[in-house]
């Protein structure tokens, strides 16, 4: 039997799923972050690393040897053909590698390097045509239309883009938050959320904690759910951050639909990310303003997760002989 790897690397966790012919995933593995541009080239090896061993490790006892003939690594950060050299590097080292206890059958052509986009909409519609509107961490929305064409909206990074994001959702709230606490903003409950839920003394004690203790994107972008909590609330200042987070990632799904998906067909949009997951019912403000727009489009929840679709990816490789 020959095994496929799928790999989802992103700003905050890496997934690996072991999947066999079938499709069936064997055995499945977590580690720590493996986007290489914000934690660099070793840490994000050492990641893959892990991940592939908690899932290979996992497999061994239900299956030996492990034959690997075709990888998929969608990760962050990686859409130009630099980043792909970089992780072609990292793909010769893990077959190298002395921890990993596989049987590695893998030629070049069956080494699928990729932006996590793509993964996700490939495992979230269990389909390469369509939409993926991500927003987790960072935000991006990616489209295939049926002639093969992509295009991308966002996906620039916290600092240059990731509107709609638990990142920017956060930094809005905390801003918020304090304008509200030294009078120059609306008052707002986002002030005695933060407190209660990150048990501070005062809300001055928040910037200390940012900044002194060098909170960094994923520490950050997990306030977004205080924010959320406090939008489902009813707190106005709250939902106009939620308001404007969905706007964006309505406008940025129209763009992709307008100019890869022109004759207005039926297609599915898949919505991905730790955003969709709250208590504010932004999945739903999303789903309506879109269909405003686009009334024949269908959004939706993953059918798999990312890695899964990267295993679906790897597969096609293999069933093509390429």
């Amino acid at each position: 039997m020959n095994y496929v790897l799928g790999i989802d690397g992103g700003g905050s966790k890496t997934v690996c799923v072991l999947m066999d012919e079938t499709r069936q995933v064997i055995s499945r593995g977590e580690a720590g972050a493996s986007n290489y541009q914000s934690i660099g080239i070793d840490a994000a090896r050492q990641s893959i690393e892990f991940a592939i061993m908690a899932a290979t490790d996992k497999a061994i006892h239900i299956t030996k040897p492990i034959k690997i003939t075709a990888i998929c690594l969608g990760l962050a950060g990686v859409g130009r053909a630099e980043d792909i050299e970089v992780v072609k590097g990292v793909v010769k080292e893990l077959q190298n590698s002395e921890f990993l206890a596989i049987n590695w059958a893998l030629p070049a052509a069956n080494i699928v390097i990729c932006h996590d986009a793509l993964i996700a909409l490939v495992g979230g519609i269990a389909n390469n045509v369509g939409i993926v509107t991500a927003a987790g961490t960072g935000s991006i929305v990616f489209g295939r239309n049926h002639q093969g064409v992509t295009k991308r909206v966002g996906g620039w990074g916290y600092i240059l883009g990731d509107e709609g994001s638990a990142y920017k959702i956060a930094i809005a709230g905390v801003q918020a938050a304090l304008k509200a606490y030294d009078g120059s903003g609306k008052q707002t409950s986002l002030i005695d959320i933060f407190k209660v839920y990150l048990e501070l003394s005062s809300l001055e004690t928040l910037v200390e904690l940012i900044y002194q203790r060098g909170w960094g994107v994923t520490e950050i972008a997990a306030l977004a759910e205080i924010v959320d909590l406090a939008a489902a609330l009813g707190d106005e200042v709250a939902n106009k951050i939620i308001d404007d987070a969905v706007e964006y990632l309505v406008t940025a799904t129209a763009t992709v639909i307008e100019q890869i998906f022109s004759d207005r067909p039926i297609l599915e949009v898949v919505t991905t990310g730790s955003v969709w997951q709250g208590k504010s019912k932004m999945h739903e403000r999303f789903s309506a303003s879109l269909a405003k727009k686009f009334p024949q489009v269908k959004v939706m929840f993953p059918k798999h997760e990312p890695a899964y679709g990267a295993g679906l990816l790897a597969l096609q490789k293999l069933s093509r002989g390429e």
